[in-house]
């Protein structure tokens, strides 16, 4: 089957939305042995050599005029830095099925950065999906799944902030990255926010990152690897091939996917959901599509 075909794409992006979905189990486990600040930046220490070769490899155009140096450092704390730092951290405090259901408000955040700063339209459906949404962030956050019942915990709750704080980089990237992608190719984008991205990082490991590496189980690099190799490189890239040849609303829509193939891992694996929870995923998906239409 051709790779340029509508299913061809759609089936790439189905199964980038699967590699994405299985991260946040992987993070849950992983981060019983390798702490989230670690684990987010030996990811990028693997992935960004990794993404620059392939720049190099397929001899795209690396110098970028100095004007973009800020717009490029945004994109690395953004998309990077600051992404994996509150993702992480907010789903060891988590769990990967809430995790993986706030992540997606990112499409929300967009609708709403784009109508105060790019004026885009404000529809009678946007607002709706946008309220939506937010109905839902609140019941997942009142609905941490050790307990069978709505509660405050206030663990739980921070965590919840933290995913949200992710989500909300990742619509940053997203806005910052649409302007830059105008003039410049994907490809050098990403890796100039994946080598920004994780030079940023290293004040946050510096002083004890050493005897971490020397201390990671089998387990525990084959965590590292599967972010690194199939979250990050064959991730982003699929995604911007997919996005080449479709609109990008219509590629979105795919994402819809992420906490989906999560909740199904998850009971795969045993993890117990309270109605609370489907009720809370299931007002943020539906928001988070009817605002894409």
């Amino acid at each position: 089957m051709p790779m340029d075909r509508p299913l061809a794409i759609a089936l790439l992006l189905v199964l980038v939305s699967f590699v994405w979905a299985g991260s946040f189990l992987v993070v849950s486990y992983a981060t019983q042995e390798i702490s989230p600040v670690h684990l987010g930046f030996l990811r990028f220490l693997v992935a960004t050599p990794l993404m620059v070769l392939i720049v190099i490899l397929q001899r795209k155009p690396l110098r970028l005029p100095r004007k973009e140096l800020p717009w490029l450092i945004v994109l690395g704390l953004t998309g990077v830095t600051l992404l994996y730092l509150f993702q992480f951290i907010g789903i060891t405090e988590t769990n990967a099925p809430t995790a993986s259901v706030l992540i997606n408000m990112n499409v929300i955040f967009i609708a709403v950065l784009s109508v105060l700063f790019l004026h885009e339209l404000l529809t009678k459906r946007r607002v709706a999906g946008i309220l939506l949404s937010f109905v839902g962030v609140i019941v997942i956050m009142l609905s941490d799944l050790s307990v069978q019942h709505l509660s405050f915990t206030s663990v739980f709750f921070i965590g919840c902030l933290l995913v949200l704080c992710s989500a909300f980089c990742w619509a940053l990237y997203t806005l910052v990255g649409k302007r830059l992608l105008q003039t410049y190719d994907p490809f050098v984008i990403t890796a100039y926010a994946f080598v920004f991205g994780t030079v940023l990082y290293i004040p946050f490991v510096v002083m004890d990152i050493s005897p971490v590496l020397f201390h990671i189980s089998v387990n525990g690099w084959l965590a590292i690897l599967y972010l690194a190799l199939t979250c990050s490189i064959f991730g982003y890239l699929g995604w911007y091939y997919a996005l080449q040849r479709m609109d990008a609303s219509k590629a979105a829509v795919f994402l819809n996917f992420i906490p989906l193939f999560t909740i199904l891992m998850s009971i795969l694996l045993g993890q117990q959901l309270t109605w609370f929870f489907f009720l809370g995923a299931l007002l943020i998906i539906y928001g988070v599509y009817i605002t894409q239409k």
